[in-house]
């Protein structure tokens, strides 16, 4: 009765955290409307359009709010919170099917102070965006004359709704009143509401905010042709090498374990059979490294289940759902990283297992919180939406504490039981051999270096596709494309690894774990790289706030993705060494 009285009270935890991350489905009922009844405008943010990320509460702006005060409640998830969606009321009277002709809602006092804030936002080509039944709409503050020195505000908001039946299908806004901004006068917002009969279904009122021109466009498709060749010609090039020269390799082992000794000793005896003894030996660090491994391989699973997801569902038209889907997906699969990383620090002879596991189980949090955390101070600073706030906190570090944690547990001592046990084809010898010298390009730091070249290459093209959805204004929505671009990557990177670490390894450095892991992690460098040149030649981002948000969030993107190269590659090269040795006859 004890055991299952907690079991109850894991689930009634873990359905609540879902009820938290995710976004209810929208139900026939929440979006369906009769004659007259209430449709909410909601005022979300405003900001410059260079800066997609720097966005402020609507009404940080003297902008003014309309007459009506009562409204149904709104519910905010966590990814909204975490994106900075500030939802107010806008207070304008819109009825459904209700046409409203041009009629002031409210006036603004323009004095010095307001004005010169219009002014700064004019300047810096503030826009601002709003939802109808959560349908994003977006307009500009104002504009200045071609001499800038005249500026001009868009004072009435023209509404034209489209519905199909009893549903809300498309949403259009039409910015006019342009009123020049003079200090102490009175400016009048007037708005107006026309409704239109659609064709459009409203399961596709969403494809007007796609761009198939941009995301289906023939450099795409090109791109992901050509890392597909590139992986039948990489796969077959691997495999006919490495055919051939462990086909020799066991061919002359095989002669030489028909030598007597006295021949075997005068023999020039060579290659990765050599270093058998030490080849199975416990990496440098093992705690962390084991880490590492148990973080990539979650990393992993999360990109392959919420790819699926949004395959399936189509998230995008959800605010926040991408995100608040991924939280669920991290915490849900964090025994995948305690049952790898607690495994390989078993199999490595690791006994604090318990400090593994705290490890592994914050290794990721730590460093995305921490970001966070430390953007977040400036955003405070800036007085920006993008500031998380302190409940929003409490609740990612409960769902770390409450959840990540125990999860990562069960994880780990399912790790350790099941498959924590070295049964290596080779002993470890007591004394480790000596490394002997080799050419400069056969060094590990050399093979880590160039390890990343490939996979990268492999993924170049679709980074850009992901970097202009995210930081740019475009809904990316062809997550089959990314489906094969990360198996693509996963393909290319554990073929680069084997042969690294087949190379190292003939050259008798039998440090393969760290090196294997390194050289797949350096196509984080080579991302972070680019990320520089995005930034600086393909987007017009200034100001602090907006610069320490685009690098910091691209390290935490760029070292995530770095740990799952590392364990996808570290796993790929696992089981070819281990394969190869077994193999091999040793005495």
């Amino acid at each position: 009765m004890m055991w299952s009285s907690r079991w109850k009270n894991a689930v009634v935890v873990f359905i609540s955290l879902a009820e938290l991350l995710l976004p209810i489905e929208a139900d026939e009922h929440e979006h369906t409307y009769t004659d007259k009844e209430e449709v909410v405008l909601w005022m979300n943010t405003v900001g410059p359009y260079h800066n997609r990320q720097e966005t402020y509460k609507y009404f940080s702006l003297p902008f003014c709010v309309g007459t009506k005060k009562t409204i149904s409640h709104y519910h905010e998830t966590l990814g909204e919170a975490l994106q900075g969606v500030e939802l107010e009321f806008s207070g304008l009277d819109i009825k459904f099917k209700d046409e409203v002709l041009q009629t002031t809602y409210c006036d603004i006092e323009l004095d010095k102070a307001k004005r010169d804030a219009f002014v700064y936002a004019i300047r810096n080509h503030y826009w601002y965006q709003m939802y109808i039944d959560d349908l994003p709409i977006w307009g500009i503050v104002g504009e200045a004359d071609e001499n800038g020195e005249d500026h001009y505000l868009w004072t009435y908001k023209k509404l034209e709704i489209g519905f199909n039946g009893n549903r809300i299908v498309d949403v259009n806004l039409t910015s006019e009143g342009k009123v020049k901004l003079v200090p102490n006068t009175r400016i009048a917002m007037s708005y107006s509401v026309k409704w239109k009969k659609s064709d459009v279904k409203f399961e596709d009122r969403f494809d007007k905010y796609l761009d198939p021109s941009f995301f289906q466009h023939r450099i795409h498709w090109f791109s992901i042709f050509n890392s597909f060749m590139m992986v039948i010609f990489l796969v077959g090039l691997v495999s006919m090498i490495l055919m051939r020269t462990l086909r020799k390799d066991y061919a002359r082992y095989s002669k030489e374990e028909e030598m007597d000794d006295m021949d075997r000793d005068l023999g020039d005896e060579y290659g990765w059979k050599q270093v058998h003894g030490d080849v199975f030996r416990p990496s440098s660090h093992p705690m962390i490294f084991s880490s590492l491994i148990g973080s990539g391989c979650q990393i992993f699973s999360v990109s392959f289940i919420v790819i699926i997801v949004a395959m399936i569902e189509d998230l995008y038209t959800e605010r926040g759902s991408m995100l608040s889907t991924a939280i669920f997906v991290y915490a849900a699969t964090s025994p995948v990283n305690g049952y790898f990383g607690g495994s390989l620090y078993a199999k490595q002879g690791g006994r604090r297992w318990i400090k593994q596991m705290f490890i592994g189980a914050f290794l990721i949090p730590a460093m995305v919180c921490g970001t966070a955390f430390f953007i977040n101070f400036i955003a405070m600073y800036y007085h920006a939406s993008r500031a998380i706030p302190f409940g929003t906190m409490v609740a990612v570090c409960c769902i770390c504490l409450f959840v990540i944690l125990p999860l990562n547990l069960v994880g780990t001592i399912l790790g350790r039981n099941l498959s924590g046990q070295p049964n290596f084809p080779c002993r470890v010898n007591a004394v480790p051999r000596p490394i002997p010298e080799k050419k400069w390009f056969m060094e590990p730091a050399v093979i880590v270096c160039l390890g990343g070249i490939l996979p990268f290459g492999s993924i170049f093209i679709e980074m850009y596709f992901i970097f202009t959805s995210f930081w740019a204004y475009k809904i990316y929505y062809v997550y089959g494309f990314m489906m094969l671009v990360l198996v693509i990557l996963c393909i290319v990177t554990v073929c680069v690894t084997i042969v690294c670490t087949y190379f190292l390894l003939n050259a008798e450095d039998y440090r393969w774990q760290w090196t294997s892991f390194l050289s797949a992690a350096s196509t984080a460098v080579y991302v972070y790289m680019y990320s520089f040149y995005y930034y600086f030649f393909k987007t017009k981002m200034y100001g602090l706030f907006q610069t320490s948000f685009y690098f910091g969030y691209m390290a935490v993107f760029s070292t995530s993705l770095g740990i799952m190269c590392g364990a996808v590659g570290y796993v790929g090269t696992s089981a070819f060494v281990r394969k190869i040795y077994t193999n091999v006859k040793i005495d």
